[in-house]
């Protein structure tokens, strides 16, 4: 399982650093790191799979999603100037475990949801069994991903880091871990730093694991890192206040799943703890936040652009 594909350099912003960055750059710089992921995705995801197991992996994997932590990983690297190859492997590797999280997270032991992306969920679709195996195939294909068979195509070293971080965003110290706390507190009162808590690693962790992994993919300075894991962090949290407007003011043709699952199952939310309005003004000053992190990187503004147009995108989102 290899590939050489490339990725085409990222046209820089003409933007100023703290507006939102020019939207045709955004736009095109998007489309064209997408369409390369979407290529590798197409091209690994069940490739030497059983018919049916394959069939549930695409299914879960492919049209569809907004690839948010691919664009992370890759504008990350760029910031830094990082290794091509190694960068869209991680990227479809984060892409793969965000993947076979929802396959899990919709199965009835969990949130029971029968509408994903706009269309029937991976259980609904194949059955619990299948479900739960493509879940576990296409967590298992993420980290077969960072270390290719051409032992020279990345560094070794860089292979490791990247698993390091992955797995570690991925278990009991990130996503599973805030999803086992998320299962406990059904019904139970939260308060706002017991649920920063858990979204910080139910859907924070691998948000800013996937800006870390684009910076693993390069060198840079460690207050530039520590401005970058800042960044990330900031815009996880972002990312579920928004997440937790939308389950309440959107519909489902929009959001293209169920909304008002939370409210319904008592789950903990930003909305419920603050209030529609703070929760919305929450997200706003994360954005802020996720902004001032890159200012102070003291990477070229020029190289951070992409990242910054990401963090506007996460919180002007509609779905």
């Amino acid at each position: 399982m290899n590939t050489t594909a490339g990725m085409p350099a990222m046209q820089p912003f003409m933007s100023g650093a703290t507006s939102e960055p020019a939207c045709d750059d955004f736009l095109a710089w998007s489309a064209q790191q997408l369409g390369v992921v979407e290529r590798a995705l197409t091209g690994w995801v069940g490739a030497q799979a059983p018919e049916t197991l394959a069939r549930a992996m695409r299914y879960a994997v492919l049209d569809g999603g907004k690839r948010l932590r691919p664009l992370l990983v890759l504008a990350a690297s760029e910031a830094v100037g990082g290794h091509a190859s190694a960068a869209l492997r991680a990227a479809c590797s984060v892409e793969l475990i965000h993947a076979y999280s929802l396959v899990h997270d919709d199965m009835p032991c969990m949130d029971n949801d029968v509408l994903r992306r706009g269309k029937p969920t991976v259980h609904v679709k194949f059955g619990e069994a299948d479900a739960l195996l493509a879940g576990d195939a296409l967590q298992a294909l993420a980290f077969e991903l960072l270390v290719p068979e051409d032992a020279g195509q990345i560094p070794v070293t860089m292979q490791a880091e990247l698993c390091r971080l992955l797995a570690r965003a991925a278990g009991s110290e990130g996503m599973a871990g805030g999803q086992a706390i998320d299962l406990a507190s059904v019904g139970q009162p939260l308060n706002e730093e017991q649920l920063r808590q858990m979204h910080r690693l139910k859907t924070g962790a691998l948000l800013q694991a996937s800006v870390l992994l684009g910076a693993a993919c390069g060198t840079t300075s460690a207050p530039a890192l520590a401005a970058l894991s800042t960044y990330g962090e900031v815009l996880g949290l972002a990312f579920q206040v928004v997440d937790d407007v939308l389950d309440v003011v959107a519909d489902a043709a929009t959001l293209g799943k169920t909304p008002g699952k939370d409210a319904a199952n008592d789950k903990p939310t930003y909305v419920a703890l603050l209030g529609l309005p703070a929760a919305q003004a929450l997200a706003q000053d994360l954005l802020v936040q996720a902004c001032a992190a890159l200012d102070q990187s003291g990477l070229p503004q020029d190289d951070v652009q992409a990242l910054r147009a990401l963090a506007h995108q996460v919180v002007g989102r509609s779905h």
